[in-house]
């Protein structure tokens, strides 16, 4: 296969405080992660003559060493133009900073176990006038809503450290099954991940990761809780956990949930989980002021609430 030559790239200083991880997984867009940790590995990527680890950290004027790269290597995931269209039609905000979508479900943002591409880079096909363009955080395949994409290294790092300081920044709109005992439903456990055969799982453990969800009771319905849920750290799968862990598990969740509860609602069209990330606050730096995003709940999930608010007699 015919292959590219090496390359050679000095660090600009906007790029600076990067993990080359993730320098390369930015500028070597159509390569698979698992390929780019591969190239590090053997020592075929160096950074100023020298092997590195995925999580250096890359200093302005230095020099990346790329190796050859086959065309095969490089080549292009196969999107779909109805892919592109609804990824066109979700977008909810754009600024020349950054750019926010209201993620569908059934989308995983990033390609890899067996998926050729994610969300990222069909934004990336979508904006070829913005190479520099990121995934500010991330979003489980099956929720939907606020998905926020920085333009550019320096924003993306002032996102991430927003989201990553105490305080609630992304607000998400779930239904719980039973009927929450408090209108504040408070979770601090811990959090770990484990591997059940193949599958990663998210489970409680007195020597995990702090994690912080506050659950708002907004409506009941029909025996179901409509909450409002807040989360003040990021954990991997942090609320179908916490809310699993408290006996009020979410709508909808094969993983966490509750498997005759999750029929039950299919018979009403619930066909996923109903979790959905309703708004996200975005630092000041960014625009004037403080800027709060809300991406509208999706009509499966806004037609399972009129169902439940309005139940057919049998």
């Amino acid at each position: 296969m015919p292959k590219t030559g090496v390359r050679k790239i000095e660090i600009s200083p906007d790029q600076s405080g990067r993990r080359l991880d993730n320098y390369l997984t930015g500028i070597l867009k159509n390569v698979p992660k698992s390929f780019i940790y591969r190239i590090i590995r053997r020592g075929e990527v160096r950074v100023n003559g020298s092997r590195s680890r995925p999580n250096t950290r890359l200093n302005a004027a230095d020099i990346v060493r790329i190796p050859p790269l086959s065309t095969t290597d490089s080549a292009a995931p196969i999107i779909g133009a109805e892919k592109i269209a609804l990824i066109e039609r979700s977008v909810v905000f754009e600024n020349d900073a950054l750019l926010v979508l209201n993620k569908p479900s059934g989308l995983a943002v990033h390609g890899g176990s067996g998926l050729q591409y994610g969300v990222i880079d069909i934004v990336r096909r979508l904006r070829p006038n913005d190479p520099g363009i990121e995934l500010a955080h991330r979003l489980d395949r099956v929720t939907s809503g606020c998905l926020v994409f920085a333009k550019n290294y320096p924003i993306l790092r002032l996102i991430q450290r927003h989201l990553a300081s105490h305080g609630s920044h992304k607000t998400y709109l779930s239904l719980l099954r039973g009927e929450l005992a408090t209108t504040l439903t408070t979770v601090k456990f811990k959090l770990t991940s484990i591997h059940v055969g193949s599958e990663k799982h998210t489970v409680v453990a007195h020597d995990g990761k702090n994690a912080l969800t506050e659950f708002t009771l907004i409506e009941i319905l029909g025996g179901m809780s409509l909450a409002r849920v807040e989360i003040a750290t990021g954990r991997t799968h942090q609320i179908r956990v916490h809310a699993s862990a408290v006996g009020y598990p979410v709508a909808g969740d094969r993983k966490y949930g509750d498997s005759a509860t999750n029929s039950e609602l299919r018979r009403l069209g619930l066909r996923r989980m109903f979790l959905h990330a309703t708004s996200i606050a975005l630092p000041p730096g960014i625009g004037q002021r403080p800027i709060v995003i809300e991406a509208p709940l999706p009509r499966d999930l806004a037609s399972v609430l009129s169902k439940l608010r309005c139940p057919i007699p049998t």
